[in-house]
This record gives structure tokens, C-alpha cells and sequence, in this order.
């Protein structure tokens, strides 16, 4: 479910595959990997064996060449080729900024900035995730973070798959879930400081989509931009690309298991949250946000209500939790229903109908207690997922006109739907 490869010394080591692309194939996975700075791995440590487990052949290192001077590099090994490509030729110092610096337009710019100026560097790296593509070999490519020059190589390689901007955005802000680690590295090289900038390390979706806007406007189309800035033919990139790293979904998707969850699975759902949170802004939902419901938000679930999970072949597939009363949204009722809360699923990687097939189990799991109803809630800002849950079988039967979020304060209208269990 998590796109993140845990390392002990990486934060930000994620695979691109799985993502959707136009033409109804998927991004192959195991094939294309964005990175934090590979100078922290050590040779002879488990971090190094589970790095070249992946069988990756070449390393795109898009820092400045001092940075490497001064942190070092990936560790030499024969079959790993190493490039080093600085894209970035207008260095700034992030930390350093005001705190009240907006990072949607600052960074905007600069990755505007840097894809006009690092044009040379840009067609090389686009090459070479060509040539590694057409040789089936395992590609990473990384800067410090694996943010910004990471985030904008990223985008100019998912959008030539045929991977959607929304999709694009939130493979972008998935970073928000490596900031805290981020941030706590960088204390830790700086005596404990704490960064100016309160931005530092952050990914928020704005940017991205600052940042697409902006190459569209500038160029006309992510195409135009390859053909016009980059002197490269993006009908021949865009079909290398699309032969050797898309594929077709798979036909057959391994059956869902279903278990209540227990302290130690706090955790993941916390991160399965944040992550369902940035799928939501990316596609410009204000429903749930990043940091919203943590650890100790689920095992207070666990204890007065239950917790579920599902998985497909070993696989987290999604979660939902199961009240028995909800007084501050449906007030006093009788023990009559079942309230479902926090239906989630593991984006682009759960099996087709997960969403559909959690609901029905949670139902389920209300008729085995007697109770006749299943209700849930629905913000009115989100009329698709009203209409998700109305094609379920739901009736909007009332609306809170104000429900408190933990975050955010009270927020509008809440619709009430209710559904009769067979």
C-alpha cells in the first residue's frame, strides 16, 4: 500500500509503478524509482542489500556537484552506472527563507526556473530513463530530499506516460509523509536548529499544480516543452516511454481477507489517512487532511468501537472504522445502527470494487450484531462521493449543519445517510 521502501538511512525512496495512464495500462512497477540523496547508504549494511535487491542498474544524481563533494555519493559498484546531472543552476537556500513564504508560487517558480535553465541536463536524464527503459534495467533518480528537482524529473516523466496531472500532484505530495523525517535530519546535521523556513520539507500539492500550469502556459503542453526547450522528439520519447514502462492492469486480482485491527496497526492506518488525504487535495477535494487522525485518534477507535482491515495477497487493500453510537452527528439514538467511518483504500494498488467490498463487509459485520441500519456521513462538498454511496444503497435522511474537524474547526453542511440492511 505504501509506495515508500523503508530504509534504516532513506526517507523518500518510492516507486513510481502502479500509476494509471490514459490509454487504460498502468506504469510497470519495480521499473523506475524517485529517491532522497543515495549518499547515505553504506556499503556492507542491510540498507545497501535491500537497495541492490531491486536490481537497479543506473543512478541519476541531480544535485550540484559541491553537494556531492561535500556529502558524497551513491557507493561505486560494478553494473551501476552513475550520472551526475545537476539540473538546478540558480541555487537558494530553503531553510534560510522567511517563515511566512508561501510554497506553492516560491516553489513554482524556481521549478520553472530550473526547467528552462537545466535544459541540457533535463534531455540527458530524460535520455537516459529511455535507454534504461529500452534495456529493462531499473532506474533511480534522486537529489537531496527527493522533492524538488526529484518532484519536477517525476512529473516530466509521468506526464509523457500519459499518467493525468491529478496523479501527478499527488505522486508529488506524497513526500508530506517523509517531511517529519526530513525535517528531524536536518536538525540533526545543524546542532538541532530548527529551519527558518516552516515550509522546509514540505510538499503541498499547490505546487505541482502551480508549477504544471506554469509549464503549460509558458510552452503550450508538456510535449511542446520537450520539443521546443529540450530539442528532443517527444513522439518518439513518448513512445519509448510508453512501450517499455507501461502494461496492462492485471485480470485476475488476489481475493480480499478481512481482520480487525490491533495496537500495533496504528501506525499504517495513520499513514493509509494522511495518504487517502493527499489523493483527496490533489484532486481538489477539501475533505480530509494530512496529520488529521493520528496514531492515538485510531486506538481510541479500537477501543470503543472496532477497526477493520483488508488485504489481497499480504497486501493492504484498505480500512474503515465501525461505531456503534455517533451523538455528534446523528445526536441520540437508539442501538439500532451501525456507523461506518474513514472508508479507505490504498490508491492505484487495491483490486477494482475494494471501496465497494469494505462497505459491504462493514454492513455485514452490523447484521451480525441485530442491528437493522447502517448510516454514515458525507460532506456536501463532495457530491461524488455522495453519489458513491447513494448507488450503494444509501439515503440522505438528514444533514449537521456543522460537524467539528479535528483540524480545522467546524466545517459545513454534513449530509446523513442512512441504509435499510436486509
Amino acid at each position: 500500500m505504501d509506495r515508500h521502501i523503508r530504509f534504516d538511512a532513506l526517507h523518500n525512496f518510492r516507486d513510481l509503478g502502479g500509476y494509471p495512464a490514459a490509454d487504460g495500462r498502468r506504469v510497470r512497477p519495480s521499473r523506475l524509482y524517485r529517491a532522497d540523496s543515495l549518499s547515505k547508504l553504506a556499503e556492507a549494511t542491510p540498507d545497501w542489500s535491500r537497495f541492490r535487491s531491486l536490481g537497479i542498474r543506473t543512478v541519476i544524481d541531480l544535485r550540484h556537484p559541491w553537494e556531492i563533494e561535500s556529502r558524497g555519493r551513491v557507493p561505486h559498484h560494478d553494473g551501476l552506472a552513475y550520472h551526475n546531472l545537476s539540473i538546478e543552476h540558480r541555487p537558494y537556500d530553503q531553510p534560510a527563507l522567511a517563515a511566512d513564504v508561501d510554497p506553492g508560487p516560491y516553489l513554482a517558480e524556481r521549478y520553472l526556473e530550473v526547467a528552462q535553465d537545466g535544459t541540457e541536463e533535463i534531455r540527458r536524464a530524460l535520455e537516459l530513463v529511455a535507454d534504461a527503459a529500452e534495456a529493462d534495467q531499473p532506474l533511480v533518480f534522486h537529489c537531496a530530499s527527493g522533492k524538488d528537482r526529484t518532484g519536477l524529473l517525476a512529473a516530466l516523466v509521468l506526464g509523457l506516460l500519459g499518467v493525468d496531472d491529478h496523479t501527478v500532484i499527488e505522486d508529488f505530495s506524497l513526500t508530506e509523509l517523509a517531511a517529519p523525517a526530513l525535517l528531524a535530519e536536518w536538525r540533526a546535521r545543524n546542532d538541532g536548529r530548527t529551519p527558518t523556513w516552516l515550509g522546509y520539507g514540505r510538499a503541498p500539492e499547490s505546487v505541482m499544480r502551480l508549477f504544471l500550469a506554469s509549464l503549460t502556459t509558458h510552452y503550450g503542453s508538456l510535449e511542446d516543452y520537450v520539443t521546443k526547450a529540450l530539442s528532443l522528439d517527444a513522439q518518439a520519447l513518448t513512445h519509448t516511454l510508453r512501450t517499455a514502462l507501461l502494461e496492462q492492469p492485471p485480470a485476475t486480482w488476489p481475493q480480499l481477507t478481512y481482520r480487525k485491527a490491533v495496537v500495533t496497526d496504528t501506525g499504517t492506518l495513520a499513514r493509509l489517512h494522511d495518504s487517502a488525504a493527499l489523493w483527496q487535495l490533489a484532486r481538489g477535494i477539501d475533505q480530509w487532511k494530512p496529520g488529521e487522525k493520528d496514531e492515538a485518534h485510531f486506538l481510541d477507535r479500537m477501543r470503543d468501537g472496532e477497526v477493520w482491515l483488508a488485504h489481497a495477497g499480504g497486501r493492504l487493500a484498505g480500512a474503515w472504522e465501525l461505531c456503534w453510537t455517533d451523538p455528534e452527528a446523528w445526536g441520540p439514538r437508539p442501538d439500532d445502527a451501525g456507523y461506518i467511518h474513514r472508508l479507505m483504500t490504498t490508491a492505484h494498488t487495491a483490486p477494482p470494487g475494494t471501496g465497494r467490498a469494505l462497505l459491504a463487509e462493514a454492513e455485514s459485520r452490523i447484521t451480525t450484531t441485530g442491528r437493522p441500519y447502517a448510516r454514515l456521513t458525507c460532506p456536501t462538498a463532495n457530491p461524488r462521493l455522495r453519489t458513491y454511496y447513494e448507488s450503494a444503497g444509501y439515503q440522505v435522511v438528514g444533514e449537521h449543519p456543522t460537524k467539528q474537524g479535528d483540524l480545522r474547526g467546524p466545517y459545513p453542511v454534513t449530509l446523513l445517510l442512512e441504509k435499510k440492511l436486509a
